[in-house]
């Protein structure tokens, strides 16, 4: 599949599994992961970086990248795993 037959050009966001996931989610959390892990980076960045993995969660979880992928840095994964599927954040 490509990524065009998932979400169409003219749509920026698609469900799945009941959850509206937009387009760069994935892209954006792993930028997010970067920064957060990047022990050079200030504490304001990694605080907004791991708002916006939070934030990320449940709409990862909806498309199963981490029942196909593995969080490689501990401390990462035990953020992520803090925050379940169903978690809706304000």
């Amino acid at each position: 599949m490509r990524a065009d037959q998932l979400l169409p050009d003219h749509l920026n966001a698609g469900d799945f599994n009941g959850v509206t996931v937009r387009k760069g989610t994935v892209g954006a959390f792993l930028v997010n992961a970067r920064v957060w892990t990047d022990q050079g980076a200030d504490d304001a960045a990694r605080a907004n970086a791991a708002s916006d993995i939070v934030e990320a969660v449940p709409a990862l979880r909806a498309l199963g990248l981490f029942d196909v992928f593995d969080v490689r840095d501990p401390a990462l994964r035990a953020l992520i795993d803090q925050h379940p599927a169903n978690e809706v954040r304000a």
